[in-house]
C-alpha cells in the first residue's frame, strides 16, 4: 500500500521504493505551489516506483501531469532516476546543480565500456586483486551499469537563491560531499505546528536521522583533479547546522529535529573514524586493505560485490583528508601506493 504523510503547510510525502536495496525507499515531497505540485527528488526509474509515485499523487489529490516542476537534490539514480518520466507526463521543469548537471552529461555521453576500464584502472590503482577486477573486464562488453540514461535537467540551481516556486519561499543551500552537487533546500516559512526554528529544510542525503551518507570519490574518467569529499562534506554539515531550522525532512528514514544535534554527532563519528583509521595505518596499507579492516555494518567477507567498490571508494575519501590534514601520506615509490599515519 502506497504510503503518503502530510507534514503540514502544504507539503506531503511519498515513500517511493528503491527495488533490492536495505533503505527500502526514497522520501519524494510534494510541495503545493500557486501554478501546481513541484516534487522534491522522483525516485528510482522501476515500474513499481512509478506506479507508487503515481498513486501517491493521486492520494494527495494531484497527478504526474499536474506537476509544475522537479527540484533535484541529487544526481544518484534513487533521486533522479524518474524524473525524465515526470516530465514527460506534465512538461515539468527539472532543476539541479549545476555539478550534479555535468555528472548527468557526462554519464549521458559516456559509453558503459568507458565506465567499466574506469572502475577496472581506479580498482587496480586501489590494491583490489585481480579476482575482484576481473568481472569488469569480462562483463564490460555486455552489461550497462544502472542510471545511465537519466534526464537532463533544463534549469540550474544556483546557491543561495529562491526557487521559482510561486508562493513559496524556498531556498537552495548548496552541501557538497555525497555528490559535488547536492543540495539541501531551505523552506523558509513559519513552520505549520508552530515549532520554534527557522523553517524546514529538505536535506536530500545530507543529513539523515539515523544513518551517515556514503563519502566517496567524485568519479570523472576524464578529470584527474584531486578533490576532498569527505572535506566538503565535514564543511557542509557545519553550514547546515548554523541555519537553525525547526524540522528537516530527509530524503530517506524520517523526519526530525534538533539539527545542530544530529550535525554535532556525525562531525564527532568522522572524526572518530578518521582517529580509528591512523591507527590502522601504523603499517603501510592500500586503500583496498583499508577497506577491508575498516568497520561496516557487516564483516567484509559478507558485503557484496558493488557494495565492496563503494567500500572501497569510502576509504579513498578518508585517506584523501587525512592526507589533506597532514596525518597520513603515500609511502613513495609504492605501486599500488600504499598510505601510512605520520
Amino acid at each position: 500500500m502506497t504510503q503518503v504523510h502530510d507534514h503540514g503547510g502544504g507539503v506531503r510525502s511519498i515513500e517511493v521504493p528503491i527495488p533490492d536495496n536495505p533503505l527500502g525507499h526514497t522520501l519524494v515531497y510534494v510541495v503545493d505551489t500557486d501554478r501546481g505540485p513541484v516534487l522534491i527528488d522522483t525516485g528510482w526509474d522501476d515500474p513499481a516506483s512509478w506506479d507508487t509515485l503515481a498513486e501517491g499523487l493521486t492520494a494527495c489529490g494531484t497527478s504526474a501531469a499536474d506537476v509544475h516542476g522537479v527540484v533535484i537534490t541529487h544526481h544518484h539514480p534513487d533521486h533522479h532516476g524518474l524524473s525524465g518520466r515526470v516530465r514527460e507526463a506534465s512538461g515539468a521543469w527539472v532543476a539541479m546543480h549545476a555539478a550534479d548537471i555535468a555528472i548527468v552529461r557526462r554519464t549521458r555521453e559516456t559509453r558503459p565500456g568507458r565506465w567499466y576500464a574506469y572502475m577496472a584502472d581506479k580498482l587496480t590503482a586501489a590494491g583490489a586483486p585481480e579476482e575482484h577486477i576481473a568481472p569488469l573486464r569480462a562483463d564490460r562488453p555486455r552489461r550497462a551499469l544502472p542510471g545511465l540514461a537519466p534526464a537532463l535537467p533544463d534549469r540550474e540551481i544556483v546557491p543561495g537563491e529562491l526557487l521559482g516556486l510561486p508562493g513559496r519561499r524556498l531556498r537552495a543551500v548548496w552541501t557538497p560531499g555525497h555528490t559535488p552537487g547536492h543540495v539541501c533546500l531551505h523552506l523558509e516559512e513559519r513552520h505549520p505546528a508552530g515549532l520554534t526554528g527557522s523553517g524546514r529544510l529538505f536535506s536530500g542525503d545530507h543529513l539523515l536521522p539515523g544513518i551517515t551518507p556514503h563519502i566517496g570519490l567524485y568519479e570523472d574518467p576524464d578529470d584527474a583533479t584531486v578533490t576532498d569529499p569527505l572535506g566538503d562534506y565535514l564543511a557542509s554539515l557545519e553550514r547546515v547546522g548554523r541555519l537553525g531550522v525547526a524540522e528537516v525532512l530527509p530524503a530517506h528514514q524520517h523526519a526530525f529535529t534538533d539539527a545542530p544535534s544530529r550535525v554535532r554527532e556525525l562531525l564527532a563519528h568522522h572524526e572518530e573514524r578518521l582517529d580509528g583509521l591512523l591507527g590502522l595505518l601504523a603499517d603501510p596499507l592500500t586503500p583496498w586493505q583499508l577497506a577491508e579492516r575498516m568497520e561496516w555494518n557487516r564483516p567484509w567477507d559478507r558485503i557484496p560485490y558493488g557494495s565492496r567498490n563503494i567500500a572501497v571508494s569510502e576509504a579513498e575519501a578518508h585517506l584523501r583528508r587525512l592526507v589533506k590534514l597532514g596525518r597520513a601520506e603515500a609511502v613513495p615509490g609504492t605501486e599500488p601506493v600504499t598510505y601510512v599515519a605520520v
